[in-house]
């Protein structure tokens, strides 16, 4: 039953909202009728061309970024190593997250610079593939797995570094075609960067 004693005064405004949880269960394509876990099938799916970027914000405090900047640290190369992280990454998404497809990726690509206004290092990450489901979960899993081994090679440094603004930018193909998050040059995870690395 639902209660509704924090629901809208009126008697239709509490039926809507007493309506709302079975309404957002049918939008969730991982649940099945009875509310349990489902991997989706999309075996009736034809192949198509899909892509998707993702990006943070590792915010490494000044100590570690000046030390990053130089290449400094005793780990080594932490731009280097934490891109080949993000596509080692990427490439284990179904692994990592139950309900994932295990998809034969074509491209990954993870790129990493410093953002010296922030004391920070940006993270982009781009996957593609031609399957029949989409490819948001490698992008996401590829910028966090790159942010992790920042934070991994620096830690010695500051415990203090945080991990930010994990989000998906933008996404092509599929049912659901094209979407792109609004640009916000105050909300932005990259910058024109002193050092970058890419694959």
């Amino acid at each position: 039953s639902c209660s509704t004693a924090s629901q809208p005064d009126t008697a239709a405004g509490a039926a809507a909202a007493c309506q709302q949880p079975a309404d957002v269960a049918q939008l969730l394509t991982h649940v099945d009728s009875s509310g349990r876990a489902s991997m989706v099938d999309v075996s009736g799916k034809a192949a198509s061309r899909r892509s998707a970027s993702a990006s943070c914000l590792v915010l490494l405090g000044q100590a570690a970024y000046d030390l990053v900047k130089a290449n400094a640290l005793g780990k080594g190369d932490v731009l280097s190593i934490a891109q080949v992280a993000g596509i080692q990454g990427a490439k284990h998404t179904s692994s990592l997250i139950p309900l994932c497809h295990n998809i034969f990726l074509s491209k990954v690509d993870v790129q990493l610079s410093l953002v010296e206004e922030h004391a920070a290092v940006g993270i982009s990450a781009t996957a593609k593939c031609v399957g029949q489901t989409g490819v948001e979960m490698e992008a996401l899993t590829a910028a966090g797995v790159a942010a992790l081994t920042v934070y991994d090679m620096c830690k010695a440094v500051s415990k203090g570094i945080e991990i930010t603004r994990l989000r998906l930018d933008s996404k092509e193909g599929g049912k659901s075609g094209t979407w792109a998050r609004p640009s916000s040059s105050d909300d932005s995870n990259s910058s024109s960067s002193s050092s970058s690395s890419s694959s």
